[in-house]
């Protein structure tokens, strides 16, 4: 359970980074309202799941989901460009937070 509410939080971390842009400096009241629930929701379930998993373990997956996902919604609505460079990494980081479950 521990796993699922991490990634989880994850996401979450996505969605907040991705409200903080499109908040434009806190000039928009929705984004920063999506901004503070999803970022209180994410620290929330992080802190969590870090009674089960170690805190660098932790702490690795939770960025490294939340950093792909906001890569992905920046490419999505075509804010951000994913060339093979970027998607090679992207796919590399991936691969890390998979590892870390796998060793885990």
């Amino acid at each position: 359970m521990y796993w699922v509410v991490l990634v989880a939080s994850g996401v979450l971390e996505a969605v907040w980074a991705t409200a903080l842009a499109a908040s434009k400096g806190f000039r928009r009241p929705w984004p920063v309202v999506v901004f503070a629930v999803s970022m209180t929701a994410s620290v929330v379930g992080l802190a969590w799941a870090m009674r089960g998993i170690p805190v660098g373990t932790a702490y690795a997956v939770w960025v490294g989901v939340g950093a792909v996902l906001t890569v992905l919604v920046a490419v999505l609505r075509r804010e951000e460009e994913l060339d093979v460079k970027r998607a090679l990494v992207l796919t590399a980081l991936v691969g890390c937070v998979v590892g870390l479950k796998v060793v885990s």
